[in-house]
């Protein structure tokens, strides 16, 4: 069966993947429509799909609908994803359709406007192992072109009697706080004007009829692959339908594109799954895990990072103390975080002077890497490439290479400014010391840090410098593709305050992502709830660290906290030093137990239960629960199971008790004892 294929009587296109279909077909106008998104389709039934219709009622009402890009042009109302100005004024684009390319899985539909030389691609792949159909946009002017938005996609769903918007809000250490509301009348904007994809959303959604659940309902979704400022606007008409479009950028951005030049917008990919929350998730985690991740089938190492055990009293003595703590309770990779380098004793000095500070490593960062090494674990150094303090010897010689405008201050965020990666002569000054930091240090692992928004971001003297917001984030993968090609040992985790640059784009480029800085077990459960709805967890790094909490807090027993980081790609980050023998010990069986579950949490299928999470990976199951403090007598439901053969048995692998599949399904594990505290298990099953 192929993949795409094209029926020219209709001037239709029907792409096929294992689980759902997608056509697309031209209008009287030419203009590219959707007219169909959801169960497999055969060519026979795609044929028969009804043609595109205009939707007006009447002269006020928009005569178009479901279009693959919305353009300007004709009585569209809806929010256009291409605005462009051309020469004389005209907006938009009036549609020519000038023929298509199909290539395996890519298809290729080429447009013209029918007055001026522009240009327009619409690109859509599919695969035959992912449900994701990934699509994007490419213009190419062959006159001066002021562009206002370029969206990579516009998206649209059948007529539902309701619809429900699933997203994702929040902030610093706090972030994937998952939303389900009815999508309102009229348009609503999910966005991040802050140069990365933040903390407060997050550029995917989902939409449902409003019946959905984590087991039943069809449900739609999309998630773009852009690490900088991003728009999504949802539109739902009086009439009854829901679209949205969505790319790179925000509001009041201009880009200038000169004839000849190429301006290709990121994937923005979307899913359809017929059963339920669940089903969505495990479709994007299977393409992120096929399509997306460098590494996908590398097991992702236990952590330690020292960060929450020293701060920046950074030595070689305490750094040699926690490396071999962290052997001791089975880390495979030990971090060294901030302050390793330059003048750097807190955050208002020293970052962009990026070489070992000689007073806190006499000899250098050699002995203390051979040291890690012997120790069998990998050695892991924190950067942040894209910022600088005004206290530093960088910006002190070069005070230009920051994000400004001349009439403006420059405001300071956590003490430092951001580096203009857009200028290609400061994007290869940082490549150079990245480069020279691997190849001199012995250095397996980065954890790539990005501590502030952008703010004046300008570029005095460059006549087209709202670039730097898309050419920054493109410089920013430019220097991680040519260090993964340099230097193929090497992993790199994407962080910026936690969470806030997460997203398809850049776990191209990396192995995994910091979650969240809130390593609170308790908070942990939500974030990390959110953040499962589009991405794996083997792209989920979540840390055990001290108690009570150093954010919050609150207190948890270590099982607890174990637990709840079990479910993700575990790492710890306490101060070792303190923790008591019987710590260390508990901590050395629990993380004992992690390396015998990885493969299945990190290679499984997930699903999420109402209190805790549950995945299958060939003959294994591993369950983790856990439930905070509850009122006494409070009600606990079982725990029932899910994505298990009803006619199997299922052994305890710890207690050898057989469990029947549809027992476990049905009627479900007995209920957790709260206890008044925090209460958690883990169970391990295998097939028999």
């Amino acid at each position: 069966m192929r993949s795409v294929t094209f029926d020219a009587s209709s001037r239709r296109w029907l792409l096929r993947t294992p689980g759902t279909s997608y056509v697309v077909a031209l209008a009287d106008d030419d203009a590219p429509r959707c007219l169909h998104w959801g169960p497999a389709l055969t060519a026979e039934q795609a044929a028969s799909l009804p043609g595109p219709a205009a939707f007006g009622a009447s002269s006020f009402d928009s005569t178009a609908g479901e279009e693959e890009l919305v353009s300007e042009v004709g009585a569209r109302f809806e929010t256009p994803s291409l605005q462009v100005v051309l020469p004389g004024g005209d907006r938009g684009i009036e549609w020519r359709h000038d023929g298509h390319e199909i290539d395996g899985g890519h298809l290729t539909l080429r447009f013209s406007d029918r007055r001026h030389p522009l240009l327009v691609e619409l690109h859509y792949r599919v695969h035959d192992d992912s449900d994701a159909i990934e699509r994007w946009t490419v213009l190419r002017p062959q006159v001066p072109v002021t562009v206002l938005r370029c969206d990579s996609a516009a998206w649209s769903v059948p007529a539902l009697d309701g619809y429900r918007l699933s997203h994702v809000t929040g902030g610093w250490s706090s972030e994937h706080a998952l939303s389900r509301t009815e999508l309102p009348v009229g348009e609503t904007a999910l966005t991040s004007r802050r140069g990365l994809s933040s903390h407060h959303a997050n550029p995917w959604l989902m939409i449902d009829g409003g019946d959905a659940g984590e087991r039943h309902g069809e449900v739609w979704s999309c998630a773009l692959a852009w690490s900088g400022s991003w728009r999504v606007t949802l539109t739902r008409t009086t009439s009854g339908r829901a679209s949205w479009t969505g790319g790179f950028g925000h509001e009041g951005l201009t880009w200038r594109l000169e004839p000849g030049e190429e301006w290709v917008t990121p994937v923005f990919a979307g899913v359809y799954a017929p059963d339920g929350y669940g089903e969505a998730s495990r479709r994007w985690h299977d393409h992120v895990a096929r399509h997306v991740l460098p590494r996908p089938d590398e097991p992702r190492p236990v952590v330690y990072n020292a960060w929450e055990a020293v701060g920046f009293d950074v030595n070689e003595a305490n750094q040699r103390d926690l490396a071999r703590l962290a052997a001791r309770v089975g880390a495979e990779l030990f971090v060294m975080d901030d302050a390793w380098f330059g003048g750097r004793t807190g955050d208002s000095a020293g970052l962009g002077d990026w070489w070992v500070n000689d007073e806190r490593f006499p000899d250098g960062l050699s002995p203390l890497i051979d040291e890690v090494h012997r120790l069998g674990m990998r050695f892991g150094l924190w950067v942040e490439p894209e910022m600088v303090n005004p206290d530093s010897d960088l910006y002190r010689a070069n005070p230009d290479w920051v994000l400004h405008m001349p009439g403006r201050s420059r405001t300071l965020l956590r003490n430092q400014l951001v580096l203009n990666f857009a200028r290609p002569d400061v994007a290869d000054w940082a490549h150079k010391w990245l480069h020279k930091l691997v190849s001199e240090h012995a250095v397996d692992f980065l954890k790539w840090d990005f501590n502030r928004a952008f703010t004046e971001a300008g570029r005095p003297g460059d006549p087209d410098q709202d670039r730097l917001w898309i050419d920054h984030v493109r410089a920013v993968y430019s220097i991680m593709d040519r260090l993964r090609a340099d230097h193929p040992h090497l992993r790199i985790e994407a962080c910026a305050g936690g969470g806030g640059r997460t997203d398809l784009g850049i776990l191209a480029r990396t192995d995994q992502v910091w979650t969240s800085d809130n390593t609170d077990a308790h908070d942990r459960i939500a974030i990390q709830r959110g953040f499962s709805q589009v991405y794996p967890a083997r792209a989920m790094a979540a840390w055990v660290t001290d108690s009570p909490n150093p954010l919050t807090g609150r207190a948890v027993p270590l099982r607890f906290r174990f637990h709840v980081a079990m479910a993700g790609a575990l790492g710890l980050g306490g101060d070792l030093a303190r923790w008591s023998e019987a710590e260390l010990s508990e901590a050395a069986e629990l993380v004992a137990v992690y390396k015998d579950i990885r493969p299945v949490v990190q290679f499984g299928r997930l699903w999420r239960l109402p209190y805790g999470v549950q995945y299958v990976h060939g003959d294994r199951v591993v369950v983790l629960a856990w439930h905070g403090p509850v009122a006494f007598g409070t009600p606990i439901a079982p725990l029932r199971l899910a994505g298990l053969d009803p006619d199997g048995r299922y052994r305890d692998e710890d207690t050898g008790t057989v469990h029947h599949g549809a027992v476990l399904m049905s009627r479900g594990l007995p209920p957790l004892t709260p206890g008044g505290g925090y209460t958690s298990t883990l169970l391990r099953l295998r097939a028999c």
